[in-house]
């Protein structure tokens, strides 16, 4: 697989988003022993830029990704976040929390759960506006300072936020969702920062554009558009436990609208001879060479499938046709 930088260091130019393994996607079908096999083959496969947080199954997803590399952990740059809490399980009801000493807790917790002396990078996973930023992100920055810590990250924020902290300490990455159906991130009219309930409100800026030029990397959650730039998803029929029954955009108008994006996707993939699910990563990497987007499943075809992407070299005229595609109806939370 084709490599990244991350701070000085090499990672596969794809990811992979753990989140997935333990809550909000398909939940009937988890399986830990698989999703362990599945993060030890993504490392087989060069895919090293590994993504969990605490609230993913509150805290089921950070021990599981800890078992998956035991024996394997200076494989893998591994990622985890803070400041948001799990009030509710089986509501998914969760509150922000940016007060110093939770972030000081939390941590601590993350690394006993994920079995591991140091988090490679640790995210901001929301801004607390009840909290001032630069109480939060000193106590992250004291983290690295005692060696619990290498980089820090932010998720889901404005410009004016990552620039903020930035002054205080290096911010190495932003996290926030995009995808040829969210493209908030790169600066387009309307862009908001977060969504729903743990979400924010404001212009978030051109994200992207300020990471090229303050040296950190860019990281896209949901570059598949929870699975719906894939051409798989037709009809709005999630099983309960799946969050996305609730989104906008997958309601049946809206679904059906939509629609209109994967064509020229799956038009695209059809040239190359690939996927849909692979042109919608590549459209990521090439928004940047500081871009590492990280796609989440739970089955290993999928897995070889998007770390493909990261091979796959789009033309101009694809990307001017992808460029192009409508934007999406309906909110994303």
């Amino acid at each position: 697989m084709r490599k990244r930088d991350f701070a000085g260091t090499q990672v596969g130019a794809v990811g992979l988003g753990c989140m997935g393994m333990s809550w909000a996607y398909t939940e009937s079908e988890r399986d830990d022993d698989a999703s362990v096999a599945l993060i030890r083959e993504a490392l087989d496969l060069g895919v090293t830029f590994l993504d969990t947080a605490q609230p993913y199954g509150d805290g089921h997803n950070e021990t599981l990704v800890g078992r998956a590399l035991a024996g394997r952990r200076d494989e893998a740059v591994l990622a985890t976040k803070t400041g948001l809490v799990v009030e509710s399980l089986a509501t998914r009801n969760i509150v922000r929390n940016g007060r110093p000493e939770h972030v000081k807790a939390s941590a601590e917790d993350s690394l006993r759960r994920l079995d591991t002396d140091v988090i490679d990078l640790y995210y901001l996973h929301r801004v607390d506006p009840d909290v001032p930023l630069a109480d939060t992100w000193g106590a992250m920055a004291e983290l690295v300072a005692e060696g619990k810590v290498r980089r820090l990250g932010m998720s889901e924020v404005s410009v004016a936020q990552a620039a903020e902290a930035h002054a205080i300490h290096p911010v190495a990455a932003i996290q926030s969702e995009l995808s040829l159906w969210t493209r908030d991130a790169l600066g387009q009219p309307g862009a908001q920062v977060g969504g729903g309930s743990v979400g924010g409100a404001g212009d978030a800026g051109d994200v992207v554009g300020w990471c090229t030029a303050n040296g950190a990397v860019f990281v896209p959650f949901s570059p598949l558009g929870r699975g719906f730039l894939t051409g798989t998803v037709t009809a709005a029929d999630f099983e309960d436990t799946d969050f996305r029954g609730a989104n906008p955009r997958f309601q049946e108008e809206a679904l059906k609208a939509n629609l209109r994006i994967v064509d020229v996707v799956k038009a695209v993939a059809e040239r190359h001879g690939a996927t849909p699910a692979q042109v919608a990563i590549a459209w990521t990497l090439a928004q940047g060479d500081h871009v590492i987007p990280i796609p989440g499943t739970k089955k290993q075809r999928y897995l070889r499938d998007n770390a493909a992407a990261a091979d796959l070299d789009l033309t101009e005229t694809d990307l001017a046709e992808l460029d192009a595609v409508p934007a999406a109806v309906g909110g994303r939370y």
